[in-house]
């Protein structure tokens, strides 16, 4: 098991994640199509190109997933009761297709459950960045964890 209990973490606490992903097109056709988003900016590489942007840009809820889903290894891989909640979510840059990410996680609160004994709240702030160290992605991320076995 990867993750930590809720006992394990400190406030202060920070990974930088080994695993980095380089976004492709199907990746961003794939979420796109499956939430059934068909805004062009997305999918349509004419109404795309004539935008801002010049090119497709990426399914922000891609970015916000892959931010998440990097983290999970090192944070809640098997003491993860439950997600209680994402705040603050913030996209300050795009994300293009053949951008490859990565990403940081620091423990910004702890607190244990009033209503779970055994149990604890984690309050994660995950970053995305590109290749070029631009920051694509924050969010808090409240995760209700295991607190560790008795021995």
């Amino acid at each position: 098991m990867a993750g930590r209990y809720f006992d394990a973490w400190q406030v202060g606490d920070r990974i930088a994640h080994d695993l980095r992903r380089t976004v492709t097109e199907t990746d961003n056709l794939l979420i796109s199509t499956l939430t059934h988003n068909p805004q062009p900016l997305h999918l349509d590489a004419e109404a795309a190109g004539a935008s801002e942007f010049g090119r497709i840009l990426v399914n922000g809820t891609f970015t916000f997933a892959l931010l998440v889903g990097i983290s999970v290894g090192d944070t809640t891989l098997g003491t993860l009761i439950a997600n209680l909640g994402y705040d603050e979510v913030r996209m300050p840059k795009p994300v293009f297709i053949g951008d490859t990410l990565r990403a940081e996680t620091e423990v910004v609160e702890l607190r244990p459950s009033r209503s779970r004994p055994g149990q604890g709240i984690v309050t994660f702030r995950h970053v995305m960045f590109n290749q070029r160290d631009e920051i694509v992605c924050t969010m808090l991320r409240s995760a209700l964890l295991q607190s560790a076995p008795a021995a």
